[in-house]
């Protein structure tokens, strides 16, 4: 996924500094992101729904304040729900190609003025693009919210798109595309096998574009998505920090309440056809290690109090991977050494549909048909042996530490808000999503990895790795291996 902006030239892997990290294990990644800033435990639980505060305005606009009053830092963010998946097939990447334009000004703040700024005042400020969604947000000194609602009002409708800066900034995002997908091989090996996964499912498409479609916009098309999205009423405005949700309201009336709201297009309510038969595919490029990802279609929450599968995907999940004593790590990488890294990832929240995902990369005289033999081992073994009662006592562990962590940053409370209300489900849905997770028990865990984790529901992705500055890439992996 791409996302954060920092300025015209700067774009860098989706939401956080988490996700800075080795791009094979992003899967592994978003699910502990999700797990850590999504559920709250106990008295905290209670204590941090009781500091939330909502309000509409008239235009639309759905103001949510998370008051924290440690210090006396507030974060200001706008979600649009608005993302890739709301392309049309021959304009991929327009939402993303947006992001950087709302940094161009508007006829109150000329180009370059909004980041100066908020960097004037003391602040930072960033952007970032998803499949679901598109967000923009300030972290300052409390006292300077006014300047921060200032600008970002502004540029909600007042942006200026001329054909001079598009010009200049599509091609910034075409050589982004270049350096973070075409020339990095597990990007690449992600963009294909999501083009794989999905048929019908826009998630088909990649967040930053195909290149034949970048070098088709225009600024026409940047002018209809921002005219057809970026409006209050297909907004969520988050206020977390110290400071007083009345006093926040009254601000939000000031600077954003004036914005008249459109009507929005109809959303097609995109689904996927069920899979009939194993899909495997090779992406052949420059790399030091072959690598290999399984995925398998999984659901997502739809009804946060009826679901159960989509909770216990996500205790698979930690079972599989998420610390040291793992399945994956300690059986794959620590005991076994037949891979130097193993992962597991389920994102349970997102607008469209999901994925349950296993990968690994080969130790040292390894093949990726190795490692698919052993993950398929470990599924097989915990169909027969199921889950243990210690197991979910450290997956739930996890979560209660993930929260406490979390509580440390307003900033991701934030992010925690605005997601959830981007997706459909509602901040309001945490605590019950804590009940539920608490109430998983071991048979489900079994239960969900065998409905999901099976050969007709699966796509197998490799990384052929291809020789690097003219050295020599490892052995041939080998002919697919099917059971």
């Amino acid at each position: 996924m791409y996302n954060m902006h920092k300025s015209a030239t700067q774009c860098v892997v989706w939401l956080m500094p988490l996700f800075y990290a080795d791009t094979r294990y992003r899967a592994r990644d978003m699910r502990i992101y999700l797990l850590c800033i999504a559920l709250l435990f106990g008295g905290v639980q209670a204590a941090a729904q009781a500091e939330v505060f909502e309000r509409t305005l008239a235009n639309g606009l759905k103001v949510v304040v998370k008051e924290d009053h440690r210090a006396p830092v507030v974060v200001q963010q706008i979600w649009y729900k608005a993302g890739s998946m709301d392309e049309r097939t021959g304009v991929t990447g327009i939402a993303h190609v947006l992001e950087h334009l709302m940094f161009k000004g508007t006829k109150d703040v000329p180009m370059g003025e909004f980041s100066k700024r908020i960097a004037a005042a003391g602040g930072r400020e960033n952007a970032f693009t998803s499949y679901d969604y598109t967000a923009y947000f300030q972290q300052l000194h409390k006292s300077k919210l006014p300047l921060a609602m200032q600008l970002e009002s502004d540029r909600m409708r007042n942006l200026n798109l001329t054909a001079t800066e598009f010009a200049k900034e599509i091609r910034v995002v075409m050589e982004e595309r270049r350096w973070r997908t075409d020339d990095e091989a597990h990007s690449l090996l992600q963009e294909k096998m999501m083009a794989t996964i999905y048929q019908e499912h826009p998630y088909h498409h990649p967040v930053i574009g195909w290149m034949s479609d970048l070098e088709a916009l225009s600024v026409g098309d940047a002018k209809a998505w921002y005219d057809r999205w970026y409006t209050p009423n297909n907004a969520t405005l988050v206020i977390a920090g110290d400071v007083k949700a009345d006093e926040v309201f009254a601000l939000a009336q000031r600077y954003y309440g004036a914005i008249p709201k459109r009507i929005l297009p109809t959303r097609r309510n995109y689904t996927e056809p069920a899979q009939v038969g194993i899909k495997r595919m090779v992406v052949k490029a420059p790399a030091e290690l072959p690598h290999l990802v399984m995925s398998f279609h999984a659901p997502t929450l739809q009804a946060p109090e009826q679901d159960w599968k989509p909770y216990a995907l996500d205790i698979l999940a930690g079972v599989l991977d998420g610390s040291e004593s793992a399945r994956l790590n300690k059986h794959l990488v620590r005991e076994q050494q037949i891979a130097s890294g193993a992962g597991a990832g389920y994102d349970s929240a997102s607008r469209g549909p999901s994925l349950f995902t296993l990968e690994a990369t080969p130790s040292e005289g390894m093949t990726v048909n190795d490692v698919e033999a052993a993950l398929r081992r470990e599924i097989a073994l915990l169909l027969k042996d199921g889950v243990s009662d210690e197991e979910l006592k450290r997956v739930k562990a996890q979560v209660m530490a993930g929260e406490v962590y979390k509580r440390d940053s307003v900033f991701y409370q934030a992010m925690q808000i605005g997601q959830m209300e981007s997706i459909g489900l509602g901040h309001r849905a945490i605590p019950l999503m804590l009940e539920k997770l608490q109430a998983v028990t071991a048979e489900q865990v079994r239960q969900v990895a065998e409905e999901f984790l099976r050969d007709d529901n699966l796509t197998v992705a490799t990384l052929d790795p291809q020789p690097l500055s003219g050295k020599p890439k490892r052995p041939p992996m080998g002919a697919p291996h099917v059971r």
